[in-house]
């Protein structure tokens, strides 16, 4: 039995969230950066992003996922600008460059019908910290036409403790990424050399939440955590690191997707540690570590 999307028993809260975090856009900390650009009045910060949205793809995406994608699709609405800057970012014309068209919340609403009109089984928002207001207001907007899809959160794990926090009872699923662990290549390699703690803060809360699982009703998830993993090359041990994080902090049996989908891309090829794939033993190393601590790989 298909479960009702959270936010569809909290939309007084839901319209009380968007108002109050599009307060803070006007000395904007939406994200760890806490820029305190005005952003209310065109500013940008250092995300890259103005007080409008820049929507870049909205269509059903088959490669996410097995029980985000079912048979319908994942209805993915991707953001441009980001607030982490991987130098390996494998959308960078997106989250670097900017690509994309200036939408309204009300255009952002109607996208998120028309991938619900299409079967798609959730609405994905990609990237989406830095225009939460903004897409808080078109998703209440769209439950009241009719939305009825669970919502998936899909970011770089890069999120502020109070921005998880204000979320709950309003996301169906969250599915960040757990990048890496050491502060000199986050710093090098992400211009964050605080990721670590960040991150895995806010995953706790997102597990608090939802769980450290996913739930899924037939072969498609409902509600629960997906946390991602990306194998770079030469950072095995660093990988295994996080590994003991999930394992340690969010719990055994932690839902995780450790991907071996990494090619130097964007700037990577400036740093020799990661300027290759990685190899299939590193990537296995990773997978047989996790699967030794307990958790539930996907």
């Amino acid at each position: 039995m298909r479960l009702e999307p959270l936010y569809l028993s909290n939309l007084s809260l839901l319209k009380e969230t968007y108002e109050r975090f599009y307060q803070r856009l006007s000395s904007c900390d939406l994200c760890p950066r806490e820029c305190g650009v005005d952003r209310r009045s065109g500013e940008r910060g250092f995300c890259g992003a103005s007080l409008e949205v820049v929507v870049d793809t909205v269509t059903p995406h088959f490669g996410e996922e097995a029980p985000l994608v079912g048979y319908g699709g994942s209805g993915t609405i991707f953001f441009s600008h980001c607030s982490l800057k991987c130098v390996f970012c494998q959308n960078y014309s997106i989250s670097h460059l900017g690509e994309g068209e200036v939408w309204s919340p009300h255009e952002v609403c109607h996208a998120m019908l028309w991938l619900q009109d299409r079967g798609c089984h959730n609405i994905n928002l990609v990237t989406p910290t830095h225009y939460l207001p903004q897409i808080l207001k078109a998703l209440y907007m769209a439950a009241e036409r009719g939305l009825f899809l669970p919502v998936v959160y899909n970011c770089g794990g890069y999120e502020p403790l109070w921005v998880i926090k204000g979320l709950d009872g309003l996301v169906d699923i969250y599915m960040p990424d757990f990048k890496m662990k050491d502060p000199e290549l986050s710093k090098e390699l992400l211009s964050a050399s605080d990721y670590f703690p960040i991150a895995l803060a806010a995953i706790k809360e997102m597990a608090r939440q939802v769980g450290n699982s996913l739930e899924v009703e037939g072969i498609v998830a409902q509600k629960g955590l997906l946390i991602r993993h990306l194998v770079m090359p030469g950072m095995a041990e660093d990988g295994c690191e996080v590994m003991d994080a999930i394992a340690e902090e969010i719990g055994e049996g932690s839902t995780v997707n450790v991907m071996a989908q990494y090619r130097p891309l964007y700037r990577a090829k400036e740093f020799p540690l990661i300027a290759r794939r990685p190899s299939l033993e590193e990537v296995n190393r990773v997978r047989r570590h996790a699967q030794r601590l307990g958790l539930s790989l996907i």
